[in-house]
């Protein structure tokens, strides 16, 4: 499947802000869920915030109440509003969108990841 593309990276200073964006290549069909995550040097990736279809929110707790994230489900993007940023964010963010494929099986779509920086 073709990658997502996202923009919006880069280096902020701590209280800062950012916002990312990705989108497919096309629409896709049957998405389930859109979302962000983030890949810390020595660390495992983890969830940072995810949209449902009818657009329901989850975010991690250590981004909950800074992040939002947001998703237009006709053109298949998504976007994650960053605000009061910490150096502790600091991380690749991957965008990842689940596509339902069969009753019992979801497909994942995946972006090259942007990085995101939060440094003096």
């Amino acid at each position: 499947q073709e990658q997502l593309v996202e923009s919006g990276g880069g280096l902020v200073q701590p209280g800062g802000s950012l916002r990312l964006s990705c989108a497919a290549p096309r629409r896709i069909f049957d998405l389930t869920a859109m979302g962000w995550y983030r890949q810390a040097p020595g660390e495992q990736r983890e969830l940072v915030a995810r949209i449902s279809r009818g657009g329901y929110t989850e975010y991690s707790d250590a981004v909950k109440d800074r992040f939002t994230i947001s998703r237009d489900n006709a053109k298949s993007t998504v976007h994650l509003q960053m605000n009061s940023l910490k150096p502790e964010d600091t991380a690749i963010y991957y965008c990842n969108a689940r596509q339902r494929v069969s009753p019992d099986s979801d497909e994942d779509w995946w972006g090259q990841g942007t990085l995101v920086t939060v440094s003096l």
